[in-house]
């Protein structure tokens, strides 16, 4: 099997959904793997026309009276094939995490006990703002999609996106605790 980017893989499990244009793409990815999985807007069409010339993915323009015609991408058999062979793969690695509180933190000597405090105490109201999005989500999902194929493994990785998020609350409950007591 040819290796293709994490990208194209994304973009051929996205096509198995409703989504066939590269607006509606976009949005799915706004949406939802965006929470997990980084996609820029400018790299979708350059890999919508890689998978057309890769043979994993038709394009077909459909036109709608008083609108703009529009490309509609479909996987192939091919396509098809490549995404189940690659979700058969193990994962390669595990993922590293870039953070920044935790750069900041780590070099914190530097700065004073309230502007550490008022750093984490941010960053938890960012996670705790991140929590309730995903139980938005999870909400929409449950009600809009509850008989999607899809809909379980969807909620799969909220799940794993909510878990992490209340660890991470947890942690800087626990962060602020210990920072007040060498404080005090």
């Amino acid at each position: 099997m040819k290796n293709y980017n994490h990208t194209t893989y994304a973009i051929l499990g996205i096509l198995t959904t409703e989504c066939k244009s590269g607006y509606a793409i976009k949005k799915f990815i706004d949406n939802s793997l965006n929470h997990f999985w980084k996609i820029s807007y400018g790299q979708i069409y350059p890999t919508l026309k890689s998978l057309v010339q890769e043979g994993l993915a038709d394009v077909y323009t459909s036109s709608s009276e008083g609108k703009q015609d529009k490309n509609e991408y479909h996987l192939t058999e091919k396509g098809i094939d490549t995404l189940k062979e690659w979700l058969g793969q193990p994962v390669e690695q595990l993922p590293i995490e870039r953070n920044e509180i935790l750069l900041k933190l780590f070099f914190s000597r530097f700065q004073s006990y309230d502007q550490t405090a008022l750093l984490l105490n941010q960053y938890k109201q960012r996670l705790e703002s991140r929590h309730q999005t995903y139980l938005a989500i999870e909400q929409s999902i449950v009600y809009h999609n509850k008989d999607d194929e899809d809909a379980m493994y969807w909620l799969f990785t909220l799940d794993y996106g909510k878990s992490v998020t209340i660890s991470a609350i947890e942690w800087c409950k626990r962060t602020l605790g210990k920072l007040q007591k060498k404080e005090d």
